[in-house]
């Protein structure tokens, strides 16, 4: 058996795989923003918990939303900054006193529509979340690809490329740069951006259902959105050239995506076609707690 914990900025969820990926056990609860001594004893209280219904010690991957850095050993790059320069994979080995793997949330993603998900039997998936924020991660025959930096796949700390005059310089990312990725196409990006054309603040899943409605400052919104996402991932296409592009997050649910972005492809990649197929993702929001149990290959003694 194996265990997969998805710590997220609001909530924790665990989940529990036997040796065919089916749950068997899943549980969610509130995540301790800002204590990171109460995260580490949550995650562990949890684990013990599942272990304790289904009678069995598992190996245990966690999914965080950032991750450890191979030069230093802390995590860096969390948006759950109470996270960031802490040991967290050695602090939660000691808490459950076992080994285990920490990735970052996006990678674990990609790995579960890797292994048995919507990109099942394709060598190179990119996984994508349009989120709260904007993450990628990158499978390669089942397997996460992780870099030596810890980065392989954060697309959404690139600028958004191809950009028109009146998108220069770029709103202010946490990141400490202009014009990224993450903040035009996460769902804080799309609700501010509706916000000042609009003058309604609505988070980005009510301005999608708006256009749906057929609403004409929502609906322009979403069209120069289809636009600007084709664009970073034509330019993910250049580099990566996967062999099929998983959409996830809480944007993902637009099924116009899927109808109007792929054929903007071949507007700004380097080639003569685009046969990349964005397709959406089988496990919905349980794809990164899966993909945190799928870290490890082979369940422990």
């Amino acid at each position: 058996m194996r265990i997969g914990v998805d710590l997220g900025g609001t909530k924790i969820e665990i989940a529990a795989l036997d040796a065919h990926g089916q749950v068997v056990l899943r549980e969610r609860f509130p995540s301790l923003p800002a204590d990171y001594p109460g995260t580490v004893s949550a995650v562990r209280d949890g684990v013990l918990k599942a272990e304790a219904e289904i009678g069995v010690r598992c190996s245990v991957g966690l999914g965080i939303p950032g991750t450890v850095s191979p030069a230093t050993g802390v995590v860096k790059n969390a948006n759950s900054t109470w996270l960031n320069g802490k040991p967290f994979d050695v602090d939660m080995a000691e808490a459950l006193q076992r080994p285990v793997r920490v990735a970052n949330d996006a990678n674990c993603f990609a790995l579960s529509e890797a292994v048995d998900g919507a990109g099942n039997g394709k060598r190179v998936v990119f996984g994508v979340i349009l989120g709260t924020g904007v993450g990628g991660g990158i499978a390669v025959d089942a397997r996460i690809l992780m870099g030596p930096n810890a980065i392989a796949g954060e697309w959404g700390h690139n600028p958004l490329p191809w950009p028109d005059p009146d998108e220069i310089p770029g709103r202010a990312c946490f990141c400490g740069k202009h014009g990224c990725i993450e903040t035009w196409l996460s769902g804080p990006g799309l609700s501010s951006e509706f916000a000042a054309a609009s003058g309604r603040r609505l988070t980005g899943a009510e301005v999608a259902a708006l256009a749906q409605q057929g609403d004409a400052d929502a609906n322009a919104l979403l069209m120069r959105y289809e636009e600007r996402l084709a664009k970073a991932l034509a330019h993910l296409v250049n580099v990566l050239d996967p062999d099929v592009i998983v959409l996830g997050g809480g944007l993902s649910n637009m099924d116009r995506l899927y109808k109007n972005v792929a054929p903007k492809l071949a507007r700004y990649a380097f080639s003569d076609t685009v046969e990349t197929p964005i397709v959406r993702n089988r496990w919905g929001d349980s794809s990164g707690v899966r993909g945190a149990a799928w870290l490890w290959p082979e369940p422990t003694a």
